[in-house]
């Protein structure tokens, strides 16, 4: 098994740049229905790549700041207002007039898969590389940099290189096959990335689709020699692969009842980052990662409330 050469200071915080919302999922009680009213069970709760990540640290003991964008609005006060009881540092998020609060609605079947999805993240178009720079000090006090894809292009250019100045290892999602093309150009520069099987075929060229373990194994290795330094590619309920210079692995996800597939993912990463942020051994990182995801599977909302260190090593995958 691999040690964590990385070694990294846990008691300075995680800066987090990315996406904020109300999510909006509804569970159907039957088969989905083209052009008709579906009954469905209905729930809400914050939401947005970023800020989920943010409260899955928070929720770990992990210090976090958040920089994001939301409206001037009752939805961004209550937000805000969230994510300080959940821990989070929000004081530089930054308040829009132009556009409301982000949000998501999703559609999930009876049985927890998500059949579609539309969201409304026009308020992170607010995000400007001026708001970056008034807050480079952030850069050079934290421990490591976590990034979504709904920032724009010339934004995401500067957090890069201000992260690179700041000596700040750079930990990404790619966050839809939409918005992953937008992390291409700097593969070179990250820790550590958690694409989809979907989102990592972009960045793959000539490998193709990835259906299978080989496959995704395949992928992982590629982005490695590209310059990423761990990569983990996840398959949903085929489970994930992970690839390092040194290492490479498959996990089977844990069979489990899923409730809500929302977050899922954004579990998995922060779980990922604070086991590198405490010299967990990657392999086990990812392991416990795993955990994380299955517990929010089970959990009606993005985040499990009562997230801990003793709580994922009971899932723990052998």
């Amino acid at each position: 098994m691999e040690e964590n050469i990385l070694k990294f200071n846990a008691n300075q915080p995680v800066l987090v740049i990315g996406a904020g919302g109300l999510d909006i999922v509804g569970q159907l009680k039957s088969d989905f229905r083209m052009g008709v009213s579906n009954p469905a069970k209905i729930r809400t709760s914050f939401g947005g790549v970023g800020r989920n990540v943010a409260e899955n640290l928070a929720r770990l003991g992990q210090p976090v700041v958040l920089l994001s964008i939301v409206g001037d609005d009752e939805r961004g006060n209550r937000l805000l207002n969230q994510a300080r009881q959940a821990g989070i540092n929000v004081d530089f998020v930054l308040r829009t007039s132009q556009h409301p609060t982000g949000s998501y609605v999703g559609i999930i079947s009876s049985n927890g898969q998500l059949q579609c999805a539309i969201d409304d993240m026009r308020s992170m178009t607010c995000m400007s590389v001026d708001y970056i720079k008034q807050h480079a000090h952030l850069f050079k006090s934290a421990s490591m940099l976590f990034v979504d894809m709904n920032i724009p292009g010339d934004v995401l250019k500067t957090i890069i290189s201000t992260a690179r100045r700041a000596g700040l290892p750079i930990c990404a999602d790619p966050t839809s096959a939409s918005l992953a093309y937008r992390l291409k150009p700097y593969l070179h520069r990250l820790l550590l990335m958690t694409p989809n099987a979907e989102e990592a075929a972009i960045y793959c060229g000539d490998l193709g689709k990835i259906t299978n373990r080989r496959q995704a194994l395949e992928a992982a290795k590629f982005l490695v020699s590209k310059g990423v330094t761990i990569v983990v590619i996840t398959m949903g309920e085929q489970g994930l692969c992970y690839a390092t210079s040194e290492t490479s692995g498959f996990i089977p996800a844990i069979k489990t009842t899923i409730i809500d597939p929302t977050g899922a993912g954004d579990a998995l990463t922060a779980t990922l980052i604070f086991g590198l942020l405490n010299n967990i051994p990657i392999d086990d990182a990812v392991r416990l990662g795993v955990s994380a995801a299955s517990l929010t599977l089970r959990h009606s909302g993005a985040v499990v409330p009562d997230l801990s260190l003793e709580k994922l090593y009971d899932q723990l995958v052998i």
